[in-house]
């Protein structure tokens, strides 16, 4: 097969993988703490050309490589609800949750309280405190979320609050080497994590995607249209090398 073939195929391997990237994106536009993912591509290049009229440059045959994705951890838009028990982190910060015996970590803040008092996500997962889950009894009332995460309530006709625990929320030296779990998880995979100080709770506000959906729509549009245009290509290359075999094989009586 012709070099112009492979290199046309190699093209398409990676429009392919990085459309995989991109639908994902636009799935989640709308969910809450999502992180966009963006592909990397690098040039690839094969020396194995030894004909001799080959020379210099010429003998390099370059290819294209997705490198793999990088993620953009850019805080996304924040939305008011108007829900006490919702919460959106400014800073870098995430939530730790409890998911199947195991501490995760999330963005995505729209809390509730499950049939025990407990403190959980949409999904059900403990979200986690200080002092380990937030439990509230059943006659508090007026639940107040303070910027550094203490949590506190005012219990039945008392007027002074109560604390019930503080919201854990831990940083990473290097977010992008966090692991997607699927249901809006990751795990610390060989991240370092630590106790986070700087961020801030905002109470009542839910942290949106930070997917530019207009423009990954527009990345979508590009790669459909290299896609095609590649595949002219290497459709070209086929006739032209079919009417080649033709045309050597023609030979005069």
């Amino acid at each position: 097969m012709q070099n112009a073939l492979l290199i046309g195929l190699s093209r398409q391997m990676t429009l392919e993988r990085q459309m995989d990237v991109i639908a994902n994106n636009v799935a989640n536009a709308n969910t809450n703490g999502f992180k966009a993912d963006h592909s990397l591509f690098e040039e690839f290049l094969n020396s194995n050309a030894r004909e001799d009229n080959f020379v210099g440059s010429d003998r390099r045959v370059s290819y294209v490589q997705d490198r793999g994705t990088f993620r953009d951890v850019g805080q996304g838009p924040m939305e008011a609800t108007n829900n006490p028990l919702d919460m959106a982190i400014n800073g870098n910060a995430f939530f730790a949750v409890q998911a199947n015996g195991a501490e995760r970590y999330t963005r995505d803040g729209k809390f509730t309280l499950s049939s025990t008092g407990q403190l959980v996500t949409s999904d059900g997962n403990l979200v986690l405190g200080t002092a380990g889950p937030i439990t509230f009894q059943p006659t508090d009332h007026d639940i107040n979320i303070a910027p550094d995460g203490t949590v506190t309530v005012l219990e039945g006709t008392a007027k002074t609050d109560s604390i019930r625990g503080k919201i854990r929320m831990v940083t990473f030296d290097d977010p992008a080497k966090l692991t997607k779990l699927g249901a809006n998880l990751y795990s610390a995979g060989s991240a370092n994590q630590q106790v986070d100080t700087k961020s801030t709770v905002q109470q009542g506000y839910i942290e949106k995607s930070n997917v530019n959906s207009v423009g990954e729509m527009s990345r979508m549009v590009e790669v459909m249209r290299s896609y095609t245009a590649i595949a002219n290509l290497l459709q070209q290359q086929s006739d032209l090398h079919k009417s080649a075999i033709e045309k050597l094989a023609d030979v005069p009586a």
